[in-house]
């Protein structure tokens, strides 16, 4: 929408602390879906809501004590417009008042009070909030985010229509209450993280056992659909515009033809299965409370609880869990980044991996559960060793505050709520994932076409012996740093699978998975950070990966041998 249409429009921007409820609370009121925009040419992202001549404009969730970057950037954007809807949660409404208010002095508004329904309702209750409303100048408006009246409707649309000036920026009037959330099995000292971690871990199984089934059953389908096509552009089309759709390194293809329908095979139901479950975890505040079980089990590593749900975020698709890293705290941001671009194997990888995995096991005569959860117990030592050793010292701080989750109240989730925060994330699949997919799309054929795949393959020939492979086993490690299906060629070549043992497969793909990050999820990682950061996040990722690979090489040798 133009500056100049915009600017005819009443402009309503809602903030407030994180999982006050904002995003429930303009989607009740309007009634309408969100679009997802950058706010006034800032990089701000935010949720945009238009209804008839207003536009509510949903910002990132704000801690004044934090240093996110989401913090950072809604603090920014604040600063440049005049009137404000403040959120505060009923039940931390002074704690909420005392750290927003300044945020908003001397702009005109309102306060909107949800969780109203967590709060012993009664005459006293509703005197309090009328003191707080005459202490702050604006009007103060109490309700449940979940369930609103047609008259708390209107009467938030009356004080956006007839707005007053936030007159201070701290109060001398208080509620006077706090009200907690009572403990559940998730808080149990032992229970609780057991309980966390199976909660977590539901996604990755619904991935392995249901998208990826999905996506399985439907693959030949696509495959026989997508074939006639790539055979008629190979016969008619120049080879100009072939070498871009249906470019082939052998029996691999990498154009857009070649590559693009299987994305959203392997890669989309996967991204949604996940988001839906993950969304069910946020709009319930169950997800928060795994955040509070976990934090001090990871805190050791350089992650706090929540950025362990962005991790795990990754199991599905790279690109939205590394996005999702801004609101995490600087000090630990890039170590969440470097978990998911290490550890977290996305839908790409994991069913390729899995499926080698499973034919090496048909082949040796072993059983591909027990390789499965040998893969999948290394990749997690391993992981957490890496964080260990690479994540920042005040990161693992007992002294971070910063990074100290708060245990929020459970509630059901509506429908609304969790279509929204499942389109956020399919969002950013198509939006920022597709786009990078397609220059990269570009990028392998014009480098397969170049011949260089083959050139770089004979070069690290040689190397392979390092890790007791043989030296054919170069050429899929290097198509899986491109995209992380190239692990499928340790299966597609029977004379490379057949002589290798299970202790050799399994060093393979687990090289292939974690030397480097795939160029889409790279791409992404300097986009959100720097050049210089995200280059030297993947050299010290590969340094590690060839140092982990390498003892499991040469340790697997050696019980293999004596054994």
């Amino acid at each position: 929408m133009s500056t100049a249409t915009e600017s005819a429009q009443q402009t309503i921007v809602v903030v407030g602390r994180e999982s006050v409820g904002k995003s429930q609370l303009i989607s009740g009121l309007t009634g309408k879906s969100a679009t997802a925009e950058n706010f006034r040419g800032s990089t701000v992202h935010v949720d945009r809501y238009r209804d008839g001549d207003r536009i509510f404009i949903d910002t990132p969730g704000v801690h004044r004590k934090s240093d996110t970057e989401t913090t950072r950037l809604a603090l920014e954007a604040i600063d440049e417009v005049s009137f404000v809807m403040l959120v505060v949660q009923a039940t931390h409404i002074d704690e909420d008042l005392s750290e927003m208010l300044p945020l908003v002095e001397g702009k005109l508004g309102l306060v909107v009070v949800t969780f109203w329904d967590k709060v012993q309702l009664g005459e006293a209750a509703m005197e309090a909030i009328e003191r707080l409303s005459r202490d702050a100048g604006v009007d103060f408006i109490t309700l449940d985010a979940r369930l609103i009246s047609p008259h708390q409707n209107q009467r938030i649309i009356d004080a956006i229509n007839r707005p007053k000036l936030f007159l201070k920026g701290s109060l001398t009037t208080r509620a006077g209450w706090r009200i907690e959330p009572q403990p559940g099995i998730l808080e149990h000292r032992w229970w609780g993280p057991i309980a966390s971690v199976c909660l977590l871990v539901l996604p990755a199984l619904a991935t392995i056992f249901g998208a990826n089934a999905f996506a399985n059953w439907l693959h030949p389908i696509v495959q026989s659909w997508v074939d006639p096509l790539i055979a008629w552009v190979n016969q008619t089309l120049p080879e100009s515009i072939r070498w871009v759709l249906t470019a082939q390194q052998g029996d691999f293809g990498y154009g857009l033809l070649n590559m693009g329908p299987f994305l959203f095979v392997w890669a989309l139901p996967s991204v949604i299965l996940f988001s839906i479950i993950l969304g069910a975890y946020k709009a319930s505040g169950l997800v928060e409370r795994i955040n509070v079980a976990l934090h001090p089990w990871v805190k050791p590593f350089g992650l706090s609880g929540r950025d362990v749900v962005r991790v795990v975020m990754g199991f599905g698709c790279n690109v939205p869990a590394v996005i999702s890293t801004r609101a995490c705290s600087s000090c630990s941001r890039t170590t969440a980044i470097s978990a998911i671009a290490f550890g977290a194997a996305c839908s790409y990888q994991l069913p390729a991996t899995l499926a080698v995995l499973s034919v090496t096991a048909a082949t040796n005569g072993t059983s591909s559960t027990l390789l499965s959860l040998a893969f999948l117990g290394y990749l997690l030592l391993t992981t957490l060793v890496y964080l260990r050793l690479t994540s920042p010292r005040i990161a693992r701080s007992s002294l971070n505050l910063l990074m100290t989750p708060q245990r929020p109240f459970l509630q059901w989730p509506t429908f609304r709520g969790l279509l929204r925060e499942a389109t956020a994330t399919i969002y950013q699949f198509f939006t920022r994932a597709m786009p990078v997919f397609i220059v990269i799309c570009i990028l392998a054929s014009f480098i397969a076409r170049l011949g260089a795949l083959d050139s770089l393959s004979q070069v690290l020939a040689p190397l392979m012996g390092l890790f007791n492979l043989p030296a054919s086993a170069a050429l899929p490690i290097i198509f899986a740093s491109i995209r992380k299906d190239g692990i499928f060629l340790f299966a597609a070549n029977d004379e490379l699978l057949s002589p290798m043992t299970s202790i050799q497969v399994l060093t393979g793909v687990y090289l292939a998975g974690v030397l480097l990050p795939c160029l889409v999820t790279g791409l992404t990682i300097i986009r959100e950070t720097t050049w210089v950061t995200g280059l030297k996040l993947m050299l010290r990722q590969a340094a590690f990966a060839v140092g982990f690979s390498l003892v499991l090489a040469w340790v697997g040798w050696m019980v293999n041998r004596y054994l």
